[in-house]
């Protein structure tokens, strides 16, 4: 075991900090695995200081979960660009990628939401609502999907699609590329809003 060197921060940039060896712990555990005494030992800090910042350990990793859904929200917004397929590919292989890089944090979100955990389903909901939102708000997707309330019904169930066929093809590829997995996803968009038309 190392010792780390403390470091003398201000406030905002200790809480950074955590937030991002919080968040590295993400990507590689569940979230009842986030170790408070992993990331004192990597950051140099107190347990009590883990505390001061954001008051208990449930509340550091529920932090931590806010932190990984604003980047989620991030990483995938659709480029510039007219083609609003291409934007879609684009946007959706970034999701791939990310669910890829934070694969058991992820699942361990996904699994958190649909079970009891009332604020982690809050973020999960709140964070799955902007992206709906910023699907029918990308320009140029308006000839693609109208805003109406039985598309927007069918975007979610689509949005729930994309989760489940990326987490499982994590699980498995079965010889899908990810490439493969990217177009896939996309091209169902089209297919099952064509029905609500």
């Amino acid at each position: 075991m190392t010792a780390t060197t403390r470091t003398r921060l201000l406030p905002e940039e200790r809480r950074e900090q955590l937030l991002e060896l919080g968040l590295r712990l993400f990507s590689g555990s569940t979230i009842d695995e986030i170790s408070i005494d992993r990331l004192t030992e990597e950051a140099g800090v107190s347990r009590g200081l883990i505390y001061h910042y954001f008051g208990s350990k449930q509340g550091f990793r529920e932090a931590v979960v806010q932190r990984a859904a604003d980047d989620l929200i991030a990483q995938t917004a659709p480029p510039e660009g007219d083609d609003p397929i291409a934007k879609l590919l684009a946007s959706l292989t970034a999701y791939v990628d990310y669910v890829i890089a934070h694969h058991e944090g992820y699942r361990s979100l996904v699994l958190a939401a649909a079970g009891g955990n009332e604020a982690v389903r809050g973020i999960y909901e709140r964070a799955r609502a902007a992206m709906i939102d910023r699907t029918f708000e990308t320009p140029g997707v308006e000839d693609l999907l109208a805003d109406t309330p039985a598309t927007r019904l069918v975007v979610r169930g689509w949005v729930a699609f994309v989760e489940d066929t990326v987490l499982t093809w994590c699980d498995s590829p079965q010889g899908v590329t990810r490439g493969e997995l990217a177009r896939i996803v996309t091209d169902a968009l089209p297919a099952l809003v064509g029905i609500v038309r």
